[in-house]
C-alpha cells in the first residue's frame, strides 16, 4: 500500500528516505539543464535537444521520462505527422526554477575559480606522487 503524499515526511539524511532518489535525479546535469531550458515555457523535443548541446536523444528521452514520472514535467503530444511532442514544467517543476537558475548562475560565475582550484589540486598531487617515488 502506498502512503498518502500528505502523510509522507522526507528526511534526506535517512538512507531509506525516498527523497534521496529525487535528489539523485536533481543532481544530474541533464535534469538540471532540462529544468532550466523549460523554465521559460513549453519546448518541443527537438528544440530542447538543440538547446542542450551534447545531450543524446536517448539521454534526453530518459531524463524527460524521469522528470515526468516525478511530477516535474508534463508531456503533450499533438496529432501531427510526424507526431509533435512538447514538454513544459508542472507547478511543482516551476517551484524549482529559482533554485535551479540561482545554482546555474553561481556555477557560471565561479567556474574560473573552480578550474584554478582543480589545477592547484592536480599539481599538488603530481608533486606529491613524484616526491613519494623518489
Amino acid at each position: 500500500m502506498v502512503a498518502s503524499a500528505s502523510l509522507l515526511q522526507g528526511d534526506a539524511f535517512n538512507a531509506k528516505c525516498p527523497t534521496r532518489i529525487v535528489l539523485d535525479q536533481l543532481a544530474d546535469k541533464w535534469t538540471f539543464l532540462v529544468l532550466g531550458a523549460l523554465s521559460s515555457g513549453p519546448v518541443r523535443f527537438n528544440a530542447l535537444k538543440r538547446r542542450l548541446d551534447g545531450v543524446s536523444q536517448k539521454m534526453l528521452g530518459h531524463t524527460l521520462k524521469q522528470l515526468e514520472r516525478n511530477g516535474l514535467v508534463d508531456r503533450r503530444a499533438f496529432a501531427t505527422v510526424p507526431v509533435t511532442v512538447e514538454y513544459s514544467l508542472t507547478p511543482l517543476g516551476h517551484a524549482l526554477t529559482e533554485p535551479v537558475n540561482t545554482l546555474r548562475v553561481w556555477a557560471e560565475t565561479n567556474i574560473g575559480q573552480m578550474v584554478e582550484a582543480q589545477e592547484r589540486f592536480d599539481q599538488a598531487k603530481r608533486t606529491e606522487t613524484k616526491v613519494t617515488r623518489d
